[in-house]
């Protein structure tokens, strides 16, 4: 850290991503990328053409994708933004509405960008506990004096509120932004977008990593109310408009037109979830009810890190914390059937030998 880094950044915590060993291959199941490869007509569109149009650059607005965006999710185009990923959105909604001393709320173990935003911009946060069993109470997060973050299904955990649930947060916090990230809802929750025209304070984010095979791209959107998608552009277009480049957007497009390849992406992630889910349980494995694509899953026969390292060495990544609640836990995303067997028959062996 040099003598010129302003003081109020000097004690930040950064945020720590998943690892992206190049060291050897792996079976990744750490950062919940999609197993699958982009559609067909994604890899089509991505071609040499577009490749030469690279020299210039590209529509700051993405106004095909957001009309694309707009009309599978019944929208107005104007209540649709583009980013740089989903993260890029939620670092504008802390810079927006919750910077500067003004509060913010969140649960205490959830995405862990959530923190990192919030110290950036010098929010007073609030971090409210899980309950025991890992789920939200709904009722803590109502009536707040502040900007509440929601991610839904929530990360590590994978449980997910249901409709009514975040209708109630929002409901209740009336002159406050409610922002429910979705990032995982493609896999077995149920959207908010379908509130938005109910609720001016509601901003629903997604992102294209996920579900839709793009993690590499960087990829994000959100829906809200013109007016909070108005802010937003305004902070965009004062730090970066060109923030999406021409291939991503080219990308996003065909995605829309080819999501029935998705879904059913999306529909062979449930089935493999749910396979883990039994096959870890019968191991002696407590697991978590996930909405999202990855579980995540604790025993008592081996402790979490130990469990980790030893998938790491046998060639398997995934995830652990080490926050004290879940530091014997570990997240693992969920890959092809064929990956979550030899996930399966791997604890087995490490079981076995432990």
């Amino acid at each position: 850290m040099s003598k010129f880094l302003d003081e109020r950044y000097s004690g930040l915590a950064a945020y720590v991503p998943g690892e992206q060993p190049q060291d050897k291959k792996y079976i990744k199941l750490n950062t919940n990328e999609s197993p699958f490869p982009p559609s067909e007509e994604v890899l089509k569109a991505v071609n040499e053409s577009q490749i030469e149009l690279l020299r210039l650059y590209p529509d700051p607005d993405g106004r095909v994708l957001t009309k694309k965006l707009a009309d599978y999710y019944g929208v107005k185009p104007s209540q649709v933004f583009l980013a740089n990923g989903s993260d890029d959105i939620l670092n504008f909604a802390f810079m927006a509405y919750g910077a500067n001393g003004r509060k913010s709320y969140f649960a205490d173990i959830t995405y862990g960008f959530y923190s990192v935003f919030a110290n950036l911009h010098l929010s007073d946060y609030t971090e409210i506990p899980l309950e025991k069993d890992f789920n939200i109470d709904v009722n803590k997060f109502c009536g707040v004096d502040g900007i509440v973050f929601i991610a839904n299904p929530n990360a590590p955990t994978g449980i997910a509120l249901s409709l009514n649930e975040i209708e109630k947060i929002v409901k209740s916090n009336e002159n406050n932004i409610v922002v429910i990230d979705e990032a995982y809802v493609d896999f077995g929750a149920e959207s908010a977008v379908k509130l938005v025209d109910k609720y001016s304070n509601l901003l629903v984010v997604q992102t294209y990593s996920k579900s839709r095979s793009m993690a590499g791209a960087r990829l994000g959107f959100a829906i809200g109310s013109e007016e909070i998608i108005n802010d937003l552009h305004k902070l965009r277009y004062s730090t970066n408009p060109y923030n999406i480049n021409r291939l991503t957007l080219v990308a996003g497009e065909k995605t829309i037109d080819s999501q029935s390849y998705y879904d059913d992406n999306c529909k062979k992630i449930i089935e493999a979830r749910s396979y883990t889910k039994t096959e870890l349980e019968k191991l002696g494995f407590s697991v978590l009810d996930s909405k999202a694509n990855f579980l995540f899953a604790e025993t008592d026969k081996i402790d979490g890190g130990e469990l980790y390292l030893k998938l790491k060495e046998k060639g398997i990544l995934v995830r652990h914390f080490t926050s004290e609640r879940i530091k014997n836990f570990n997240r693992i995303t969920i890959g092809t059937q064929e990956q979550m067997e030899c996930l399966v028959e791997t604890i087995k062996d490490i079981l076995e030998g432990n």
